[in-house]
Protein backbone atom coordinates (compact mmCIF):
# COMPACT_ATOMS: atom_id res chain seq x y z
CA UNK A 1 0.00 0.00 0.00
CA UNK A 2 1.02 3.17 -1.16
CA UNK A 3 1.17 6.68 1.46
CA UNK A 4 0.13 10.10 0.22
CA UNK A 5 1.62 13.41 2.39
CA UNK A 6 0.41 16.27 0.93
CA UNK A 7 2.02 19.53 1.91
CA UNK A 8 1.60 23.47 0.79
CA UNK A 9 -1.83 24.48 2.54
CA UNK A 10 -1.82 27.93 3.74
CA UNK A 11 -3.71 30.99 4.36
CA UNK A 12 -3.92 33.28 1.26
CA UNK A 13 -5.76 36.43 0.09
CA UNK A 14 -8.38 36.73 -2.20
CA UNK A 15 -6.63 36.61 -5.81
CA UNK A 16 -3.25 34.85 -4.44
CA UNK A 17 -1.65 31.87 -5.26
CA UNK A 18 -0.68 28.19 -3.79
CA UNK A 19 0.67 25.42 -5.16
CA UNK A 20 0.14 21.86 -3.09
CA UNK A 21 1.85 19.30 -3.58
CA UNK A 22 1.69 15.39 -2.86
CA UNK A 23 4.26 13.41 -2.81
CA UNK A 24 4.70 9.50 -2.18
CA UNK A 25 7.86 7.04 -1.61
CA UNK A 26 5.53 4.33 -3.61
CA UNK A 27 8.31 2.96 -6.08
CA UNK A 28 5.24 2.54 -8.72
CA UNK A 29 4.37 5.91 -9.02
CA UNK A 30 3.67 5.40 -12.64
CA UNK A 31 0.87 2.83 -12.34
CA UNK A 32 -1.36 5.11 -10.56
CA UNK A 33 -4.17 7.46 -11.44
CA UNK A 34 -4.27 11.00 -9.51
CA UNK A 35 -6.25 13.85 -8.42
CA UNK A 36 -6.93 15.97 -6.36
CA UNK A 37 -10.44 16.08 -3.97
CA UNK A 38 -11.33 18.67 -1.38
CA UNK A 39 -13.73 18.94 1.54
CA UNK A 40 -15.23 22.71 2.79
CA UNK A 41 -16.50 22.41 6.56
CA UNK A 42 -20.11 21.16 6.20
CA UNK A 43 -19.72 19.85 2.49
CA UNK A 44 -18.95 16.18 0.82
CA UNK A 45 -15.88 15.61 -0.87
CA UNK A 46 -15.69 17.60 -4.39
CA UNK A 47 -13.62 16.66 -6.83
CA UNK A 48 -11.04 19.44 -8.20
CA UNK A 49 -8.28 18.23 -10.80
CA UNK A 50 -7.16 14.85 -12.05
CA UNK A 51 -4.62 13.25 -14.23
CA UNK A 52 -3.77 10.12 -15.66
CA UNK A 53 -0.43 8.12 -15.36
CA UNK A 54 1.38 10.00 -18.21
CA UNK A 55 0.32 13.28 -17.10
CA UNK A 56 -1.36 13.95 -20.53
CA UNK A 57 -5.01 13.78 -19.82
CA UNK A 58 -6.57 16.23 -16.92
CA UNK A 59 -10.04 16.84 -15.88
CA UNK A 60 -10.97 19.77 -13.87
CA UNK A 61 -14.16 21.17 -11.59
CA UNK A 62 -15.54 23.50 -13.37
CA UNK A 63 -15.32 25.48 -10.29
CA UNK A 64 -11.61 25.82 -10.72
CA UNK A 65 -11.39 25.83 -14.85
CA UNK A 66 -8.80 28.50 -15.80
CA UNK A 67 -7.47 28.78 -12.35
CA UNK A 68 -5.73 25.47 -11.06
CA UNK A 69 -3.51 23.39 -13.23
CA UNK A 70 -2.58 19.73 -12.02
CA UNK A 71 0.73 18.06 -12.90
CA UNK A 72 2.78 14.96 -12.03
CA UNK A 73 6.14 14.33 -11.54
CA UNK A 74 6.72 10.54 -12.18
CA UNK A 75 10.88 10.23 -11.78
CA UNK A 76 10.35 11.96 -8.36
CA UNK A 77 7.10 10.93 -7.38
CA UNK A 78 5.31 13.70 -6.70
CA UNK A 79 1.83 15.87 -7.95
CA UNK A 80 0.82 19.09 -8.06
CA UNK A 81 -1.87 21.52 -8.25
CA UNK A 82 -1.09 25.23 -9.03
CA UNK A 83 -3.79 27.32 -7.50
CA UNK A 84 -4.11 30.80 -9.02
CA UNK A 85 -6.52 33.80 -8.36
CA UNK A 86 -7.73 31.99 -5.37
CA UNK A 87 -11.17 32.33 -3.91
CA UNK A 88 -13.21 32.42 -0.60
CA UNK A 89 -15.36 29.23 -1.70
CA UNK A 90 -11.44 27.58 -2.24
CA UNK A 91 -11.29 27.57 1.14
CA UNK A 92 -11.58 23.64 2.21
CA UNK A 93 -9.36 20.60 3.09
CA UNK A 94 -7.50 19.33 0.14
CA UNK A 95 -6.86 15.79 -0.22
CA UNK A 96 -4.67 13.58 -3.08
CA UNK A 97 -6.28 10.48 -4.23
CA UNK A 98 -4.70 7.63 -6.25
CA UNK A 99 -5.72 4.45 -7.61
CA UNK A 100 -3.71 1.96 -9.91
CA UNK A 101 -5.00 1.02 -13.36
CA UNK A 102 -3.74 -0.95 -16.41
CA UNK A 103 -4.93 2.32 -18.49
CA UNK A 104 -2.20 5.18 -19.17
CA UNK A 105 -4.86 7.85 -20.08
CA UNK A 106 -7.70 6.86 -17.05
CA UNK A 107 -8.44 10.03 -15.40
CA UNK A 108 -10.88 10.28 -13.10
CA UNK A 109 -13.35 12.79 -10.75
CA UNK A 110 -15.71 10.12 -9.15
CA UNK A 111 -14.56 9.52 -5.69
CA UNK A 112 -15.48 6.11 -5.61
CA UNK A 113 -12.56 5.22 -8.53
CA UNK A 114 -10.07 6.15 -5.41
CA UNK A 115 -8.54 4.16 -2.70
CA UNK A 116 -5.70 5.28 -1.46
CA UNK A 117 -5.95 8.97 0.56
CA UNK A 118 -3.43 11.52 1.76
CA UNK A 119 -4.41 12.98 5.34
CA UNK A 120 -5.01 16.35 4.00
CA UNK A 121 -3.62 20.11 3.65
CA UNK A 122 -6.07 23.04 4.49
CA UNK A 123 -6.11 25.72 2.14
CA UNK A 124 -7.91 29.19 3.88
CA UNK A 125 -8.89 31.84 1.26
CA UNK A 126 -9.91 34.60 3.54
CA UNK A 127 -9.06 38.65 3.44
Amino acid sequence: QIHLVESGGDSVQPGGSLTLTCATSAVTWDHFSLAWFRQAPGKEHEGVASICRTGEVTFYADSVKGRFTVSRDNVNMRMNLQMNNLKPEDTAVYFCAAYRTSNIWHASLSEGDFDIWGQGTQVTVSS
